[in-house]
């Protein structure tokens, strides 16, 4: 039996990975990704329920974290390219209680200058950039943490 509820959301083109600039994003899917961490939370103590949405509609996230989100006891979000221009995203972000860990594959400091600025960041409990696919199993990890320590 679960013991948290996380939501893993993705955000546009993260439905391309596998295929996608694999130099920069790895040759594993986002089913690859996805399955890895739903069977992390199902593995660990307390156990985890992750619910994996991926969407390239703004609006879908946003109603996403307006309802699954705020029910969740965290969200692990890669916003994909809205990271960077989406009030939107970053109000639906700053509306809800529940915590958001933003996470990048790639380092977005080492890329083009408009990835280095993220909207969403400052109303997030952090950020993960640049660890390759391992950022959402550290992101998956504190919440762990954070739910066993009754936070």
């Amino acid at each position: 039996m679960a013991h948290g509820t996380i939501l893993l959301l993705n955000g546009p083109n993260l439905n391309m990975l596998g295929t996608r600039e694999p130099e920069i994003y790895g040759s594993r899917t986002l089913a690859d990704i996805e399955g890895d961490i739903i069977a992390l939370g199902k593995a660990g103590s307390p156990e985890l329920e992750v619910v994996a949405v991926q969407s390239n509609h703004e609006g879908v996230l946003i109603d996403t974290i307006q309802t699954t989100g705020r029910q969740a006891d965290g969200i692990i979000f890669n916003p994909g390219a809205f990271t960077h221009y989406s009030i939107a995203l970053r109000d639906a972000v700053a509306g809800i209680a529940t915590p958001v860990i933003e996470v990048h594959i790639s380092n977005v400091h080492k890329r083009e200058e408009f990835r280095h600025h993220s909207v969403i960041a400052p109303v997030a409990a952090g950020q993960i950039v640049g660890l390759g696919e391992d950022g959402y199993r550290l992101a998956l990890e504190w919440f762990r943490t954070q739910l066993a320590r009754g936070v």
